[in-house]
Parts: structure tokens; sequence; C-alpha cells
């Protein structure tokens, strides 16, 4: 979805039949019924990856093996894109629902990465895991309060805003990149390449273990579903006037790449769910008491 200033334009500076309400909550002109389904399957996937850390947090309290099931590379990349986002959310001046939504991924990331600590020091007690939920503890209520320090300062400039999960764009167009493209398509492409490294840790951890027990499927199956709905929110937005769907297709070229590539690999993921699903069921099946004879 792409939701962007139009620098210090209205409504009125779309063409006609745009819808009013999306123009009031997104600043984006949808004209026609692509623009709409693009904008409708963009919130469907944010909606999709906001939920997606839930049924992760309820398996990590029923088993309390997180830290063997998920590897700590995969979380590591995982905040590490969301946290490129987060920052590029500010360099460029984002709407408010989308910088709140950035801030929001960036906590769960940390709700997730406190609970795998939490379930590694409890098993092997460490004097580093104090220290390292006061780290936790810090970055967290930074992320809180930087909205509430952007909102109380000066009123920037418009500029451009992002996307979804992946919230990192550039205004396409024909035209030469400016700085401030150059600097969000940087800082896209790194989100979209720890996106896409934060997947083989994990892969290689469920082929070593042969397993995927402590692992909600859900969360996998969440986030496909939500970067499958973000490519396609992307490929069925309109170009710009006068603008080619090649050179469209190339302004979002890493954006597109790291949904579609971490969807490729979430595949991956879940046929090792297929796969290693004997192994769980006969996990479990260890854990149920034996029936009196």
């Amino acid at each position: 979805m792409h939701w962007k200033k139009l620098g210090t334009g209205n409504f009125s500076s779309c063409p006609n039949g745009s819808i009013l309400w999306i123009w009031d909550m997104f600043h984006e002109c949808a004209q026609d019924g692509w623009d709409k389904a693009s904008v409708g399957l963009g919130l469907i996937s944010i909606f999709c990856f906001a939920a997606s850390t839930f049924p992760q947090y309820i398996k990590a309290c029923k088993t309390g093996n997180m830290d063997q099931a998920l590897s700590l590379w995969f979380l590591l990349g995982w905040i590490g894109g969301d946290s490129c986002n987060l920052i590029g959310s500010f360099l460029a001046d984002q709407l408010p629902l989308q910088s709140y939504t950035a801030v929001y991924y960036v906590l769960a990331d940390l709700v997730m990465l406190t609970l795998y600590f939490h379930y590694k020091f409890k098993k092997r007690p460490s004097p580093l895991s104090a220290s390292i939920n006061s780290v936790l503890l810090v970055i967290s209520g930074t992320v809180c309060i930087t909205p509430l320090l952007r909102s109380a300062g000066p009123v920037a400039a418009p500029r451009e805003v992002f996307r979804g999960r992946m919230l990192l764009s550039v205004e396409p167009g024909s035209k030469p990149f400016t700085k401030q493209e150059i600097i969000g398509f940087v800082i896209g492409s790194v989100s979209s390449v720890l996106y896409l490294l934060s997947r083989l840790p994990q892969i290689r951890t469920n082929f070593l273990r042969k397993s995927t027990q402590g692992i909600s499927y859900s969360l996998f199956a969440l986030v496909m579903l939500g970067n499958a709905l973000y490519g396609l929110s992307v490929l069925l937005k309109n170009p710009e006037v006068g603008q080619s769907e090649g050179s469209y297709v190339l302004h979002h070229l890493p954006w597109l790449v790291g949904s579609l590539g971490v969807l490729l690999l979430d595949t991956i993921i879940s046929t090792q769910f297929l796969v290693y699903r004997d192994t769980a069921e006969a996990a479990s099946l260890e854990r149920e008491p034996l029936l009196p004879s």
C-alpha cells in the first residue's frame, strides 16, 4: 500500500472519483478499483503482521522451550529489519498511523526477545540475565517515548512516507532520486536483507533439531499471508501519471524482493512443519500420562 503525502496539496489534487476517507486517513489518492484493492490488501497485511506474534507468545508459555525452538539470530534479524523501518519512518516524516505501527512492531519483537531470554536464563541462570532485561527495558521505553518527543517538536516539512510492515518506500517517478529518497532506498534495502537473512538460522535450527516443537505455525502462516497481501498491494497500485510500469517496479524493487523473498523462505519453514510433524506428535504422546491397565 502506497501511503504518501502529496506535498502541501489537498483532496482536490486527486483525480476525479478518488475516495475521500482514504485521503483523510492516508493522504493517498485511490481513483479506481485497483487503487482501492491496493489500499484494502495493504490494511489487511498490517493486521496479519500485527497478530502474528500472539500465537507464539501463547505457545512459549505452554511449552517453555522457546529458547530451543527459535533461533536467536532469527529474532535479531527480525528486530533489525523492523528497527530499520522505524528509523526510516522518522527520517521521512511518516504519517502517524505508520509511525505508531512501526513502533508496535519493534515492541512486539522486544517482547519476543524478552520471552526468549526469560526461558533461556530460567533453565540456566546467568549474571547477565539482569543486564539483558535492563537493556531490553530501556530500549522499550525509548521506542515508546520517541514518538511523543517527535510530536512535541516543530512540524517538519511534508516528505515521502512508507507502507505496511515493510514500511520503507520511495516516491515513484521518472525523475532522478533525491537525497532523501536515496536514504530511504538504502534503509529499505538493508531492512529487506535483514528480513531475508533472519530466516536462514531458523531453517538451520529446525533442521538440526529435526523438529518444529515449540514454534507456533500461526506465526509464519500470518507473516506469509501478510507478505503475500503486501506484495499484491504494491503490484496492484497504479503508477504515477507519466510513469511506466517498469519504472514503478524498479523503484519498489527492494521491498518487493524482501516481501516475496521472505514468503519463499517461509514456505521452506512450512515444509519443515510438515516433514517434522510426526516427531512433534510423538513428543506430544510421550508427555501424556499412561492410562491404568
